[in-house]
């Protein structure tokens, strides 16, 4: 799994950062990528990567504010036109719907595969067999979700050892056992899955919060994630506009990421009133809560590896 930013601006674009727009690669685990938001240029921050639209198969937006939604017509277009013909799916508030088919409508846009729409309420949100989407409300100017991605367990590993010595030849048995499925030998051998694998692992868990002043919700979200992405509009000199607006300060994201056991925080969503020297302040500021804690950047891209999450 990776997390890359292509978006990590507030309000509107500027020549550092544009607006939210966050990919999480799951080309390992399902061969697909999921985005989350989908701000103005979206679209051509994705021509400076190399993620391939058509592999996107999930939009999930946190609410309805231009900043994370204008740059979805441009890019449900643009997959047609690069041979998307897979379906995609989009979820997100009541009223998403009908503002990307009415723009479809009026601006004659026809597209090669089909588009769905999931109405996000509270609760689980996506479940297939590997992972859980939950979704819950936040606390913003406009109704706005936060999403919790948990990958169910992983299978143990095979221990190809134990499994030799209990006669198991190479070829598909071990694929079998290493799928959790017993097996019987030529001999009548019984060999069971349980015998030749460890326990299974824990997947990761992924908190990924729209705009929101600090709420309780934004913490039970948060609750053990190895990962948070938590938005940072404001400081703590401009706490009184965070409140007045529906946003937080890097303290009181730090302060959830501490409360709420969370691995590392990703702070994202900056107002473009500070400058390069606010920068390290801000990160300072958060780590003095929570140490690990990075201020991110569009295009800047961490990786799921070994149950830690490291930059590339």
């Amino acid at each position: 799994m990776q997390l890359q930013f292509l978006g990590t601006g507030a309000g509107m674009p500027s020549k550092e950062r544009k607006t939210s727009a966050l990919v999480m690669k799951l080309l390992d685990e399902l061969g697909t990528i999921w985005l989350f938001d989908c701000g103005e240029a979206t679209q051509h921050q994705i021509l400076e990567t190399t993620i391939k639209p058509r592999k996107i198969d999930k939009i999930f937006v946190t609410h309805l504010h231009g900043d994370h939604i204008y740059g979805l017509p441009g890019f449900i277009g643009s997959r047609s036109f690069l041979g998307g013909d897979t379906p995609l799916t989009i979820y997100g508030p009541k009223g998403l719907k009908e503002w990307v088919e009415m723009t479809n409508d009026v601006t004659g846009t026809h597209l090669t595969y089909p588009l769905e729409f999931v109405e996000v309420e509270e609760g689980i949100v996506f479940e297939n067999e590997q992972f859980i989407v939950r979704a819950m409300p936040l606390q913003h100017v406009v109704p706005c979700f936060g999403y919790r991605i948990e990958q169910k367990p992983l299978a143990g590993a095979l221990d190809i050892k134990k499994a030799t010595a209990l006669g198991v030849p190479k070829g598909p048995l071990l694929g079998r056992l290493k799928a959790g499925q017993d097996i019987v030998l030529e001999d009548g051998t019984a060999v069971r899955s349980v015998d030749v694998l460890s326990e299974p692992q824990p997947g990761f868990i992924v908190t990924i919060l729209g705009d929101t002043r600090q709420c309780d919700n934004a913490l039970a979200l948060a609750q053990q994630a190895d990962v948070l992405v938590h938005e940072s509009t404001f400081d703590h000199a401009t706490a009184k506009l965070a409140r007045q607006y529906g946003h937080s300060t890097n303290i009181e994201a730090a302060t959830v990421a501490q409360q709420a056991g969370v691995g590392t925080l990703l702070l994202n969503h900056l107002s473009a009133r500070f400058l390069a020297k606010d920068l390290a302040r801000m990160t300072k500021e958060a780590r003095a809560i929570h140490e690990k804690t990075y201020l991110v950047s569009d295009f800047r891209t961490f990786e799921w590896h070994q149950r830690q999450l490291i930059e590339k």
